[in-house]
């Protein structure tokens, strides 16, 4: 399946370089919920609520009301994950929250709703990041994929290292992190061309995809088209 991606800062539809650097403006979430309306479900992430320094609740609230949303960014407790479900997202992403300074927060996550709940597994320079990528934590993301299965229904993968730089993705990552668990997987960062996604769905991955297709280097028809005759 192919996700696109809106991701949410200060009020506006952006996306970012590595989750740093601001590099374009999308539309409204209205004028992007219509370009996405062919697809069955959306990615939908708060970025200021990732890093700390606010939300997006309203806009949050928005386009879970509208479209099929896994939704995340800042769920850090419980009542959050909860709150998200009622207002509407299919399911929630969490991704700091699922760590602890030894390995995974089993306690956090043992409160959630297993088959509503997606892990993100953000590597960077082979280590997952958290807290908008902003922190590392001593562990890799096959190191946890395990530890992890019985309190989740899939994985966020995402290759922060080349994320929104439109030089392609690491397909052996995504390989290893796929022959670790059977689990549904969604590959994320650096995605840019056709042939990527067909290898990440010969090997049963979806695919989230942000800044090629902002900056068109994926056609939203073509994306579409593909993404129904793998649904067939």
């Amino acid at each position: 399946m192919i996700i696109p991606c809106i991701d949410l800062m200060d009020g506006k539809v952006v996306q970012l370089v590595q989750g740093r650097d601001k590099a374009l403006e999308g539309g409204t979430p209205s004028e992007m919920l219509e370009r996405f309306k062919a697809f069955p479900e959306i990615q939908v992430i708060d970025l200021d609520a990732a890093i700390g320094r606010g939300s997006n609740d309203a806009l949050v609230e928005f386009l879970a009301a509208r479209a099929r949303c896994r939704i995340g960014g800042g769920v850090r407790t419980p009542e959050r994950a909860r709150k998200l479900i009622g207002q509407g997202a299919y399911r929630v992403i969490v991704g700091t929250a699922a760590f602890a300074t030894g390995g995974i927060n089993a306690e956090f996550l043992s409160q959630l709703d297993r088959e509503r709940l997606l892990v993100a597994l953000d590597s960077k320079d082979g280590r997952i990041v958290v807290k908008g990528w902003r922190e590392a934590v001593p562990f890799t993301a096959e190191q946890v994929l395990k530890q992890l299965e019985p309190y989740c229904s899939g994985f966020l993968c995402t290759y922060v290292d080349k994320e929104g730089m439109l030089q392609g993705t690491d397909l052996g990552w995504f390989r290893r992190l796929r022959a670790t668990t059977d689990l549904e997987i969604t590959a994320a960062g650096g995605i840019t061309t056709m042939d990527e996604i067909r290898e990440l769905f010969t090997i049963r991955v979806h695919a989230a995809l942000g800044m090629a297709i902002y900056k068109g280097k994926l056609d939203l028809e073509e994306l579409s088209e593909l993404n129904e005759s793998f649904r067939r």
